[in-house]
């Protein structure tokens, strides 16, 4: 229910149906690794229950967990605060449907009020603070395009200490579970608020940005500036033919992500209107000059390209729509 009312308030629709139930199902696998993970641990070591459930389940599931969200940000799925907070909620949603649902196997004559410290309690939190995690990593990572793993590690920390805090049970369960629902509904909706704001603002300066370079490649009036400059670079160090791809793949790269930008600017408005044929066979056209112009010549055009993660992640959405 959570995680319908975070996707209803995503007016830009930045992550589908079938991509969130993907991730569900991760965070579900993840669940059951977890189970037999910490059965081992359990069984090979000499901690007490009460001492391994406060600190060091804590630490393995939500490494576990962890390992989605850094997936998602390693292929490029994940762009704004928005979609890293949905992101991160369906990991922690899928982890806890399969607990629960082996708590409900194991324990089917708990009374109610288990069910409802579970559900509205535990449930959240462990969404919740995998979307900490996820929103914290979005927060320091967003103009990398490789991110150094340590900057994984502040948003780790926060999950595992909230996951750890949770499990002292420092207050009644049934108070424990009305703090959660207090608390994390208006975090949320902050980043929410916040990343709307943002992506607005980054849209609007890209596209003009965007706009402005394909009006100059078109034109063939680059003998001077930024792009002039580039491509006298590029004739130094490739030979004519492959110059050539590199200007094609370069016009290619700025009119799709000119195109997904117009795109989520449609969704910001309620409407919503498909990719096509012809921008598919501009996919196919890119990937192709990739190969054509090599490792090599794809390094060479990152520093002029807008190769952020927000880029890619743009590319990302449009390809998959």
């Amino acid at each position: 229910m959570f995680l319908v009312v975070l996707l209803y308030m995503d007016s830009y629709k930045l992550v589908g149906f079938k991509t969130v139930s993907l991730v569900i199902v991760a965070g579900g696998l993840m669940a059951v690794v977890s189970y037999f993970a910490n059965g081992y641990l359990l069984s090979t070591s000499d901690i007490e229950f009460r001492m391994y459930s406060r600190y060091l389940a804590p630490l393995v599931e939500e490494g576990l967990k962890a390992l989605i969200i850094v997936y998602l940000f390693r292929s490029h799925r994940i762009g704004f605060l928005v979609d890293s907070a949905i992101m991160g909620f369906a990991v922690g949603a899928g982890f806890a449907v399969v607990e629960n649902f082996y708590y409900l196997y194991t324990a089917s004559g708990a009374q109610l009020g288990v069910w409802i410290v579970r559900g509205f309690g535990t449930a959240v939190m462990h969404g919740g603070v995998v979307a900490i995690f996820a929103v914290i990593s979005q927060t320091l990572t967003e103009r990398s395009m490789k991110i150094n793993p340590l900057l994984y590690l502040p948003g780790f920390a926060v999950a595992v200490v909230l996951h750890s805090i949770y499990n002292h049970f420092v207050l009644p369960p049934m108070l424990m579970t009305l703090v959660t629902l207090v608390v994390l509904p208006p975090l949320l909706y902050v980043v929410f608020r916040q990343s709307a704001d943002h992506m607005h603002e980054w849209l609007e300066l890209d596209f003009d940005e965007d706009a402005w370079l394909i009006e100059q490649i078109n034109s063939g009036d680059f003998t001077s500036g930024k792009i002039g400059r580039f491509l006298t670079d590029l004739r130094e160090k490739f030979e004519g033919p492959v110059v050539v791809d590199l200007l094609c793949y370069l016009r290619l790269y700025t009119e799709l992500a000119l195109r997904a930008k117009g795109v989520l600017m449609m969704r910001e408005n309620g409407m919503d209107v498909p990719v096509g044929e012809r921008t598919r066979e501009k996919f196919v056209e890119m990937e192709y000059l990739e190969k054509s112009i090599g490792k090599t010549g794809v390094l060479a055009m990152r520093p002029f390209l807008h190769m952020t993660r927000k880029d890619l992640w743009q590319l990302y959405v449009l390809e998959t729509k």
